[in-house]
Parts: structure tokens; sequence; C-alpha cells
């Protein structure tokens, strides 16, 4: 790398999380370059980053959000780009940010090269491409529904009310020395299971995207450090964030779609680890249940959990 100044690559992503992440594997990458890297991420300080970026870098990793307001206070120039990436694009414009992500785009050079990196192709994301990409390559690796032969998928028929007593029996019965990832659909669900958890003596905490991000830090370290037994997590708040040994992913809520629970699952089973996907299935779960099972070939194995 040459002299820094305006961004020559600049990388999207839906979570601080993520970003947080993609940065510091782009930092370890880049050690030895001289090249320099900033985060723009909301939770974080704007004007140490706006600082950053007036000092020069050739490398910024963000979250749309924060990168349009940057480019809103003329803090970010991307006359200059090369490359862009948007990387989870599929859950970046689930959760609304494709208004942000045109502006972005817009302001970049037409000669940049795009990749666009996700788990399924909606008709968004075909959008995005149609009007910010020229002749794309379509790369994909597998199937959009396709799971790890490595994960052992079951799912158990459980009274809604009866959760937290089947998931502690879980804790007892299968879960030895690992990690679990439990899921929610909503923040609220989150806090209120985390709690009930901790009130039960289970060494849990939650993640969403309405904590302030010393919490949400304060409970990545712990998990990873082995001090917490369960995470608790919305989707987007565990979307592709590397969280090493996790034995278990536990479907509290019902996925409300087919990629959804691609995307849970795919949390376990990593770096050639086994690992189990348990899902549980209340009465008001049976239509998502027979969408599964017809999808999935036979991999998604009943079992029973007496209480």
């Amino acid at each position: 790398f040459g002299p820094a100044g305006a961004p020559l690559c600049l990388a999207i992503a839906p979570t601080r999380e993520l970003a947080m992440q993609v940065a510091a594997e782009l930092q370890w990458l880049y050690a030895d370059s001289g090249a320099k890297i900033a985060t723009c991420v909301g939770g974080m300080d704007a004007r140490r980053e706006a600082r950053a970026l007036g000092f020069g870098v050739h490398i910024v990793v963000g979250t749309p959000g924060r990168l349009k307001d940057h480019i809103d206070r003329g803090n970010l120039d991307l006359s200059q780009l090369k490359v862009a990436v948007l990387d989870e694009a599929d859950e970046m414009l689930d959760v609304g940010f494709l208004p942000d992500i045109e502006r972005i785009l817009s302001r970049t050079p037409r000669n940049r090269q795009t990749a666009l990196f996700c788990a399924t192709m909606p008709s968004l994301i075909r959008r995005i491409v149609g009007r910010h990409m020229r002749s794309p390559v379509w790369i994909r690796i597998g199937s959009e529904i396709e799971t790890s032969p490595d994960v052992r998928q079951v799912y158990i028929e459980v009274l809604e009310q009866d959760r937290v007593r089947a998931f502690v029996r879980l804790l007892k019965t299968q879960v030895s020395g690992g990690k679990v990832l439990m899921f929610r659909r909503t923040k609220v669900g989150v806090d209120n299971l985390a709690q009930a958890l901790q009130r039960q003596g289970i060494a849990a905490a939650g993640i969403h995207g309405g904590l302030v991000q010393s919490e949400r830090n304060a409970a990545m370290r712990s998990f990873h450090a082995g001090e917490l037994k369960v995470l608790v997590a919305t989707n987007l708040a565990a979307r592709g964030l590397d969280i090493p040994q996790v034995s278990h992913v536990v479907n509290y809520d019902m996925p409300q779609n087919l990629e959804e629970y691609v995307h849970r699952i795919g949390r376990t089973a990593r770096m050639g680890r086994d690992g189990t996907a348990i899902t549980f299935v209340t009465e008001w779960d049976f239509p998502m249940l027979d969408l599964l099972q017809d999808s999935l070939a036979g991999e998604l194995k009943q079992e029973t959990l007496p209480l």
C-alpha cells in the first residue's frame, strides 16, 4: 500500500460485531503491508472515527447507517474507491438498509469492483446487482437450503409454557462441556429468556441490537472465554459472528422460514467439529415444522424429552 488517503476499499456489514470482526481479520491479513484500516460502526465514537478518516486510510469497514452519516458530514470520501464489498447483503436488506446502501454506492466510482455475499438471493438483492454491478459473475457454493452433514438436527415437541423447563432439562442431560447459542425472534424475548435462565442458576446472557455496544462486547467476551454457558440472541445479532466451539444451537422460537433455519444452525459444527441443532416445536409451530421436514429430506429427526 502507498500513502494513505481516501479509502481504496470499503466493506459493509449489517451489524457492529460483524464489522469489527471483519476489521480484525483484515488487520491480521495486512499486518505487514502498512495498510491503515478504519471502522465506522454505530455505537462507537463517531468523532474518533472522523479523525481516523481525516488522517487517511486504505480500507474502511462499517455498518450502513454510520457510513452514510460520515458521507453526509463530509468525513468519508469514496471517490477513489476501487473495491466495494457487501457482506451478508440479504440480511442488510431484510432490516431496511437498502436506502443507506444505495446512498453509499452512489458516491463510489462506476468502474469499481463490487463483491456481494449472501446466503439467499431475494428480489431486492437482484435489484442491487442490476443497478450497481456490470456483467456480474454468479458463484453458488452448495444450495440455498444446504445444511452441514456434521450437524445433528432434532426437534422436540413441547408446550410453549414448558420451554424453559425443557431447556434446563436439556442442559442437564445432553449438554456437557459445550456452549449453547439460543435464538429468539425479539429483543424482549431475548431479555426475558436470559433472565429466566439466570434465575435457574444458569450462566446466561442475551445479545441484541437494543443493547449498548459495551454490553454486547461484554457478553461476547464472556461467551468466548467460557464464562457463559448460554448466549441468547436474535437472528441479526448472531448473523455472521465467528463464535467458536458452539456445541448446540437451540431454536427456542421456531424459525420463520427455511433460510432462517439454515442460518441459525450454521452457527454450530464449524471447523470440522460436530454439532447439534435442537428446535422446540410448540402447539403453534406445526405448519413450519412440516415445511422444514419436506425441505430437509429426512435430516430433521424427532426426539422426546421427559419432563
